[in-house]
This record gives structure tokens, sequence and C-alpha cells, in this order.
């Protein structure tokens, strides 16, 4: 009896992530509750693992629990693995345009300026207009 209601409370909290997951990602959401819905039924009716094992030629239902367990176990890692290859694909595109940015970015500042001084220094030499004339 406590290993279910340990078992049940452990289900219950991966029902509450389940609802929170499947707001960003529905299908994982979906995934983890009925999981999480199949695990609380035979948690609570073991007689109907053991019936699905025999049904499907596996011994005990507590060894067609682990099995499912390790297929489920086997798809997340593969999930996880492909989105972190994902990540460090989009990490090393940003960091090739942020280095060929930069890189740009330092020829603009080596060149030496173009015929500014000479437009700056004939602005200096011009009158300002009327109204804005120095007082003597």
């Amino acid at each position: 009896m406590i290993a279910q209601l340990f078992l049940t409370a452990l289900l219950a909290l991966v029902l509450v992530y389940a609802w929170s997951a499947h707001r960003t990602v529905p299908i994982i959401g979906l995934f983890a509750s009925v999981a999480a819905l199949a695990g609380l039924y035979f948690v609570w009716v073991p007689e109907h693992a053991t019936a699905l094992a025999a049904f499907a030629g596996i011994g005990r239902g507590s060894d067609l629990v682990v099995y499912t367990w390790v297929v489920i176990s086997l798809l997340i890692m593969l999930h996880l693995h492909l989105k972190l290859r994902l990540q460090l694909d989009m990490i090393t595109r940003l960091t090739r345009a942020v280095a060929i940015d930069r890189a740009r970015e330092s020829r603009r500042d080596a060149r030496p300026p173009r015929k500014r001084r000479a437009v700056m220094s004939a602005r200096k030499t011009e009158t300002p207009p009327i109204g804005l004339q120095a007082k003597k």
C-alpha cells in the first residue's frame, strides 16, 4: 500500500509537469500525460498489467512496465540528444555570424577616413548665418 501511494504521488507530479509542458510542447505533454495515467491505472490495478503482459508474451506485468520504461527513457534521451545537436548547430552559426560582423567592423574602422577632414575644415571657415553670428 505504501508503494502505491508513493508511486501515485510521483505520477501525479508527472501529470503536473505534463500539464505545464503541454502549453509549450503539446506532443510531449500529451505523451507524458498518457504515460502517467497508464502508470496510475497499473499501480492501482496490477492484475491488468499482468494480463496485458501475458497478451504481449511477457511473463509478468512488472516486466512489461520495466520494458516500457526503458523504451520511453531511450526515446527521451534521443529527443534530448537531437535538441542538443540543434542548439549546438545554432550556436555555431551564430558565432560565425558574429565573427564575420566583427571582422567587417574592424575592416571598416581600419580604413582611412575619406575627405571628411576637408569637409569639416571648410565648414569652420564659413561664416555662420546672420542670426547666429557672435556679437562683438
